[in-house]
């Protein structure tokens, strides 16, 4: 029966327990009882005065509500202190119960972008994170996937300048150059010299089909010649000058970050982050983010698998220095058309020389300065050969094929590809890296970078990838027990 007039409500005083409004199942609820997260006092109690000014907020508080913003993608700081100010699960997790005030957004902003600024509290948070999975058997640091995406910078692509920038030495090159060295001395050649007042020209992928080539074709522009430090030309925001201009292959182009991320196979947990400017290659910062986690976690790392992008001779061969049995996709090289790939050429290892598809043999001449040896053919015999015009189109018709002294390196990394283990390490990329990489983007608004500057838009990526661990962290720790 419908009542002609519903009964007045009036504003009525009511005890209630916020504890009996809290789902048993909550994430959050999950979350409170299996993370401990009593460290963040700890971490960044140097950065408060023992004895000057007003009671601080609870650090722990702050960085708990920025959890909960990332954890449920609220990107704003004012809509995420609305948020918290109407949802009872949120005040709960917080410990603020029913009437206690809630910190103006402006607390979190302040304390995020003037006190944790140039220091290292998220990515200590983050470690202190993962070191509480270690804790729990949730890592074990021995098989390890990495991989990169790209985060849309917050900036215009159509407002850059172009700017000429040096060339920055390679962190192997010293041990490059010894290996070089060592390997002219063993073929009875004299050690280069070093050069003075000329760059070094930068090889192209047109004029070789080796991998170290190929991996310069993600640089926007070639390299110039000059007669100081060679330089190149690129494109700088004028919005966001800490982002990078990236031009790839089935790529989007214009400004971006990149996140270099690593997860742990055995529950798929993030054990590194490390984000740098859009246009920089995938290898460049991973052997030294593998030493951060060897060293930061005490990791015994015994295989690795990397996506294509990752392979090149400097990056095997760190690998096989450490003895990291490595897994890096196949790259397959467009050459000339109409012309022999270099795989149509057969390297003889007991002789140490090339075998042509008509049988002739290439003989060693030199190691280049780049690392790369050259095996040549006699012009004579190939003047005659039938297959002269798919060889080489060199005026004295000469071919020359190169080797790189780390080769033995990245036929050892193409062994392990397509062996049994390989294969399933390979395969398995897809259900861990490309996943953890999915849900931040799909769950935690993780497509579009926040914030401007390098700085912080790694504190974006620390914070979401921290996100991710607590979440998996309590899941996995609830079904358990």
């Amino acid at each position: 029966m419908l009542e002609n007039k519903p009964p007045e409500k009036r504003p009525e005083f009511e005890i209630i327990c916020l504890e009996d409004y809290i789902p048993d199942d909550h994430l959050l609820r999950k979350i409170n009882k299996h993370i401990d997260f009593s460290f963040i006092r700890d971490i960044v109690s140097h950065l408060y005065s023992p004895d000057t000014g007003r009671p601080a907020i609870d650090p722990a508080l702050l960085i708990k509500m920025l959890f909960i913003g990332y954890l449920y993608g609220i990107r704003s700081e004012r809509q995420l202190e609305q948020e918290i100010k109407v949802n009872m699960a949120y005040r709960w997790f917080l410990g603020l119960g029913v009437t206690g005030k809630v910190p103006h957004h402006s607390t979190i902003s302040f304390n995020r972008i003037k006190r944790f600024q140039g220091t290292s509290v998220f990515q200590d948070i983050f470690d202190r994170i993962v070191e509480q999975a270690i804790k729990h058997g949730l890592i074990d640091g021995r098989v390890l996937f990495t991989d990169s995406t790209h985060l849309k910078a917050n900036a215009n692509k159509k407002k850059y300048v172009t700017e000429q920038i040096a060339e920055t030495t390679k962190e192997y090159m010293e041990e490059l150059n010894r290996a070089v060295d060592a390997d002219r001395k063993a073929h009875g050649k004299k050690p280069l010299q070093e050069k003075k007042g000329k760059s070094v020209k930068k090889r192209m992928p047109f004029e070789s089909n080796d991998i170290d080539a190929a991996t310069s074709s993600f640089t926007e522009e070639p390299v110039s010649e000059t007669k100081g430090s060679p330089t190149r030309e690129i494109k700088v925001s004028t919005t966001d000058a800490e982002s990078g201009y990236m031009y790839r292959e089935g790529k989007p182009e214009g400004f971006f970050y990149l996140d270099h991320r690593t997860v742990d196979f055995k529950y798929n947990l993030i054990t590194d982050v490390h984000i740098t400017a859009g246009n920089v290659h995938d290898s460049v910062p991973y052997l030294s983010r593998l030493k951060r986690q060897k060293a930061r976690f005490g990791f015994e790392v015994d295989a690795v698998a990397l996506d294509a992008g990752y392979l090149t001779s400097a990056l095997c061969h760190g690998l096989s220095e450490a003895k990291i049995f490595g897994v890096i996709g196949h790259r397959r090289f467009s050459g000339v058309r109409g012309m022999f790939p270099k795989r149509k050429y057969r390297y003889d290892a007991v002789n140490d020389c090339y075998v042509c598809p008509a049988s002739e043999v290439l003989r060693y001449r030199t190691t280049t300065r780049e690392g790369y040896r050259e095996y040549v053919s006699t012009p004579e015999k190939c003047r005659m050969c039938e297959f002269l015009n798919q060889c080489t189109r060199s005026r004295e018709h000469r071919k020359v094929v190169t080797r790189h002294v780390w080769a033995e390196s990245v036929e050892q990394i193409h062994h392990n590809r397509l062996s049994p283990e390989g294969k399933r390490l390979y395969k398995a990329r897809c259900q861990t890296i490309e996943r953890s990489f999915a849900d931040a983007k799909e769950l935690h608004g993780y497509r579009y970078c926040r914030f401007r500057g390098l700085e912080r838009v790694r504190e974006q990526a620390l914070l979401t990838a921290g996100t991710q661990n607590i979440k998996k962290i309590a899941c996995i720790l609830s079904t358990k027990r």
